[in-house]
């Protein structure tokens, strides 16, 4: 499953926005089913940022979130992400394929 959440950063505040991803992240990623994480900026707009994950399934994410070095940690930052959906399933993946087109897997 796929997790994307974006938030809205301050300028200024990228220094402390990304120590708090870092420490969540130290906790989530230690959680069963956690696959990994991406965190990006928007090229156009730079006071909006997103962290993307993947997990293995939906029960993963929500057994991770009921830790308690979780809730401490991690959900204080998720819990500023924009409110919108973030939660979603993986129909399709696609990878890089040296001298040939990519497929899906």
């Amino acid at each position: 499953m796929l997790v994307v959440t974006r938030y809205r950063v301050e300028a200024g505040g990228e220094g402390g926005f990304r120590a708090d991803v870092s420490a969540a992240m130290g906790v989530l990623a230690a959680r069963t089913g956690f696959l990994d994480a991406v965190l990006g900026r928007n090229a156009d707009e730079p006071t909006l940022w997103t962290l993307t994950m993947r997990w293995r399934d939906v029960g993963s994410y929500r057994r991770a979130l009921s830790s308690y070095d979780v809730k401490v940690t991690a959900v204080p930052l998720l819990s500023r992400a924009l409110d919108e959906p973030s939660a979603y399933e993986l129909y399709e993946r696609w990878e890089a394929a040296v001298g040939e087109h990519a497929r899906p897997r």
